[in-house]
């Protein structure tokens, strides 16, 4: 398939499936090319014309070769395939110019570092596309870019002239997906890490244990999987076989290991390691508990030696992550034998014992040759300082490590798991807030930040759908400039970028409808999806609040709240038309005609869904949550009729209209939200005031 002196690969069109959608087919060439990049690059500039992309497309390989640069390549024939829907067929072409060339100078890292050569160039004109690299990162990340310019158009699928410039903000841009919780299938890592390498994630943060489960083989300590998994978990050969993957993507593998506390999973096996009598079995509940692992027996270390030298074989990388958050204290409190030896060492409280463990700890991962990374807990002034802080406190928290020497990354702000819109996200910088008045040398410190998926709301069915696309806002603050802030601008790129991501497996978009099916026993789905375009779950932690029942870890996640999308685009998309027909004085009779439309099929089958509550228990839940959704419509089409008469409405009524757009925006036992009743209530109020002449 190869020329050993230069890669060629070419690729025959047999048929053409347009792809744009009908927001994209409104704007210029200039601000397509803007929308289909993500991450924004650092530097780019368009030219005049375009790339052909058809079936004498061609690519080569020149300067440093290595097998996974020819598998990136592979990877963007088939990844283009899909998205194009053109049949590609890849063979030797010989030796001539070929479309795209890439040019790589040197390798990586045999295990790469957080301070590598990510940069890369890429020129396109209408004779070919030039990619240069310093390094097979650069390379790679090159290639994702060039399959997202890939368009179609009125002549067929094309490459728009462009010049760009590229290297991430900051080095270290991950995710974290728990496995404790709710486990997660290989399958499952896979098609992520591929939607990591889309939008340019170069950190995998593998957290493998916690109070729900243990999820790593450990042949030393075969009870840890053996008794704290119920028999989910990855084995020896998984984990490199994983690891190898995301290399191949330019990504690197950290694993965390929690300790000491959130450590119940250990004790079942290994109750010998704990603080407490026990026994123990895998905890089904969430949050924080008492189990902590015993840090003054000289049997603890011993083990833990063991083991850490044992995983640090599986996992090459350089960091090593301890967790080290949530350790509430209360069996080391209790524990006379433990209170007698914080006597005789001078330890006052457990914060200090906490300390004592975190030091003994950081000994044996520096002996195994890495680098401990901890959460905010472990920071104290005399650790080490090649000890990594990873912040869900915030950049206060953050600035502080890194006055002290110790670097950091962020993931206050980046928790995917509470639901919050990609806006808010986008918002948060690692350089903002406290870490924006550091010294220039203290900012070095802060080497990024990670996305969070943590799992007790997600399982292999919906998790994709919690990840993405929003963490493609995360990833983009963590690689593009300081300036690119716009929402906007952001939301529309990355609506773009999520149908793409469909052809990486990954699941986001394709397991809605099934969700929804199933709720609505296969009759009249598409009701339920016009309701669950508008519905998002609540935010936070209010789930558990709102929870009739408490959630455990063998609750069915099959509800509305876990199919339904943590962001309404459909409701942004709403608010968006409303707050355009406000700002023209409500003169628009076009836009009043679309709010109209929308309105009164959110009535329609706000109503329609209400009545069908007794089909099933699925359906009974949402009947508020319908119900509400009919009655804030009506107060939005009543809103727009007072508009067009001219007739404002009484104090009265929208007294009366506001209180039930209130009521519906109370979250119920169905723990949804409807983001709607803001802009709706807007519309209320310009019924009684300027769009009605008051």
């Amino acid at each position: 398939m190869f020329d050993i002196g230069g890669v060629f690969i070419s690729m025959r069109m047999a048929f053409v499936i347009p792809l744009l959608i009908s927001t994209f087919l409104t704007l210029s060439p200039a601000q397509q090319v803007a929308v289909d990049m993500m991450p924004l690059p650092t530097e780019y500039k368009l030219g005049r014309g375009a790339l052909k992309f058809d079936e004498s497309f061609s690519v080569s390989l020149s300067g440093y070769k290595e097998d996974r640069l020819f598998r990136a390549v592979e990877r963007l024939l088939t990844n283009a395939s899909k998205q194009t829907g053109i049949p590609l067929q890849a063979k030797l072409t010989g030796r001539r110019m070929a479309t795209l060339t890439v040019h790589t100078e040197h390798g990586s890292k045999p295990v790469e570092e957080p301070d590598e050569d990510e940069s890369y160039s890429l020129e396109v004109d209408a004779s070919g596309a030039r990619l240069s690299a310093a390094t097979p990162l650069g390379a790679m990340h090159g290639l994702q870019t060039f399959l997202q310019l890939i368009a179609a158009g009125p002549g067929g699928f094309h490459v728009p002239a462009i010049s760009i410039h590229d290297r991430p903000r900051f080095s270290w841009r991950g995710l974290l997906i728990d496995v404790s919780r709710h486990f997660m299938p290989v399958e499952v890592l896979r098609r992520n890490l591929d939607g990591m390498e889309a939008v340019k994630l170069n950190v995998f943060h593998w957290h493998l244990s916690d109070d729900q489960g243990f999820r790593v083989e450990s042949r030393k300590f075969p009870k840890l999987t053996g008794m704290g998994s119920d028999g989910l978990y990855y084995t020896q050969q998984q984990v490199r076989d994983l690891v190898t993957y995301a290399r191949d993507r330019g990504i690197r593998v950290i694993p965390e290991f929690d300790m000491p506390g959130h450590t119940t999973s250990w004790f079942v096996g290994y109750p010998e390691l704990s603080s407490g009598p026990g026994p123990y079995q895998i905890e089904r509940r969430w949050g924080v508990f008492d189990p902590a692992i015993d840090p003054t027996r000289d049997h603890t270390y011993k083990f833990l030696d063991d083991f850490i030298g044992e995983m640090s074989k599986l996992f090459p990388d350089h960091y090593f992550h301890i967790g080290g958050d949530e350790v509430n204290g209360k069996q080391w409190a209790a524990n006379g034998r433990i209170q007698s030896f914080m006597r005789q060492h001078g330890i006052e409280n457990t914060q200090q014992l906490q300390t004592y463990f975190t030091h003994r700890l950081q000994k044996l991962v520096s002996k195994h040759h890495k680098a401990m990374v901890g959460w905010d807990e472990i920071l104290s002034p005399d650790i080490p300082k090649a000890i990594v802080i990873q912040s869900w406190r915030g950049q206060d928290s953050l600035a502080s490590a890194a006055q002290q020497g110790y670097g950091g990354i962020l993931s206050s702000g980046y928790y995917v798991d509470l639901n919050w819109p990609a806006g808010r996200h986008y918002a948060v910088d690692p350089l903002s807030g406290a870490a924006a008045h550091l010294s220039r040398q203290e900012k070095q410190k802060i080497f990024g930040g990670e996305a969070a998926m943590w799992s007790e709301y997600v399982d292999p069915e919906n998790v994709d759908s919690r990840i993405w696309p929003r963490t493609a806002a995360i990833a983009e603050r963590l690689w593009s400039p300081e300036n690119v802030t716009d929402p906007q601008s952001m939301y529309t790129r990355m609506y773009q970028l999520s149908w793409r991501l469909d052809f990486f497996a990954l699941t986001h978009n394709t397991n809605y409808l099934p969700m929804l099916e199933r709720i609505a026993a296969g009759r009249d789905a598409a009701s339920l999806r016009t309701l669950a375009d508008v519905v998002e779950p609540v935010k936070d932690y209010a789930r558990e609040e709102l929870a009739l029942t408490p959630a455990t870890q063998l609750t069915p996640l099959n509800r509305l709240v876990d199919a339904a999308r943590p962001e309404s685009e459909t409701a942004r998309l709403f608010s968006r038309t409303a707050d355009q027909f406000l700002a023209g004085r409500c003169q628009d009779a076009a836009l009043a005609l679309e709010l109209r439309a929308l309105l009164e099929n959110w009535r329609k089958v706000g109503r329609a869904l209400e009545a069908r509550s007794a089909d099933s228990s699925l359906l009974r839940e949402v009947a508020p949550v319908s119900g509400g959704l009919a009655t804030i419509a009506t107060a939005g089409i009543a809103a727009l009729d007072a508009i067009g008469r001219q007739e404002p409405a009484s104090a009265e009524r929208l007294a009366a209209q506001a209180a039930s757009i209130q009521a519906a925006q109370k979250p119920t036992s169905a723990q949804l939200l409807l983001p709607l009743a803001v802009p709706i209530q807007k519309l209320v109020e310009a019924g009684g005031n300027a769009c009605s002449g008051r």
